[in-house]
């Protein structure tokens, strides 16, 4: 492995104690290791940096620019280190994160006031939508979502475990009736997605086993929170996750239908490029959400 700083201080520390014996207490290595070390530089530069006696060290020429030049180089990199242990400990910089529309409105945004309380330098750049997205392609530290995770590129922090609820205003039950049965559906609006990757079907249980129920209503939406509001207005049922619409039940909203047919439920995950790599303000965000958001998740059952 190439280790050319390394050697560098190798270098300057013989110099500057004024033998091998020394720069090798210094640097807690053995005589002999220091002595290989500057001989390998020599002979990587084809010139002599040292002229070695029985009393003392001197530099030739070559070894005086070499010195020279190493010292600089070593205070511009402990510079660069320090500069950036600086900004990890104030925390700056922007994070780029990427939610679903429902998640990052009644999960996410509600703690970022105690988040800038803690570090008040760090912007969020925060983008809501319920497509898909690629995070080396747009740019993005983190993403939360909801639903199987298909890219082992990424690293993935489990947030908890999200259900899907079918509900419906107590207008709209009052004027189209209840429906009791999954067959039911087939007389009601039921409100839809009009993702690539959505279909006009819901997995439901009948009989003990998952079936997927061919469903159709007068709206296809790009977001769950137009889906929600009109679920909420009287327009239809909505399937959506029990996260986006724990406030509607709990105030009377919405009221859930087919409670026992409904066993879909789908991995919530915080997934982020970079492993354990990530920068101080990418992982400080991490550390401050996720323990949070798990608590959310988890008062939701």
């Amino acid at each position: 492995m190439d280790n050319r700083a390394g050697e560098m201080l190798v270098f300057v520390r013989v110099v500057e104690a004024g033998s091998f014996s020394e720069a090798a207490r210094l640097l807690l290595m053995t005589p002999s290791t220091v002595s290989r070390l500057v001989q390998r530089i020599e002979q990587r530069l084809g010139v002599r940096l040292l002229e070695r006696s029985t009393r003392k060290l001197v530099m030739t020429d070559e070894g005086r620019l070499y010195y020279e030049r190493s010292s600089q180089l070593l205070a511009e990199l402990e510079e660069i280190e320090g500069s950036l242990t600086r900004d990890a400990r104030t925390a700056r910089g922007t994070i780029r994160v990427n939610a679903s529309v429902a998640f990052g409105t009644f999960g996410i945004e509600p703690l970022l006031m105690e988040f800038w309380n803690t570090h008040p330098n760090i912007v969020v750049n925060l983008s809501l939508s319920d497509e898909i997205i690629d995070l080396y392609l747009d740019r993005t530290d983190i993403a939360f979502r909801v639903g199987a995770l298909t890219d082992s590129s990424l690293t993935a922090r489990r947030i908890g475990l999200a259900r899907r609820r079918m509900v419906a205003s107590p207008a709209y039950l009052k004027e189209h009736g209840t429906p009791t049965a999954i067959e039911d559906l087939d007389d009601h609006n039921c409100l839809g997605f009009n993702f690539r990757r959505s279909k006009p079907v819901w997995p439901l249980s009948q009989g003990g086993r998952i079936v997927d129920r061919l469903v159709h209503g007068n709206l296809l939406a790009n977001n769950g929170e137009t889906v929600r509001r009109l679920a909420v207005a009287g327009a239809g049922i909505a399937r959506l996750a029990d996260f986006h619409v724990h406030a509607d039940l709990a105030a009377g909203n919405l009221v859930e239908i087919l409670a026992d047919t409904g066993q879909d439920t789908e991995e919530v995950h915080a997934i982020f490029l970079g492993g354990q790599n990530v920068p101080q303000r990418v992982r400080l965000f991490l550390d401050f959400m996720v323990p949070r958001l798990q608590t959310f998740m988890s008062g939701l059952s």
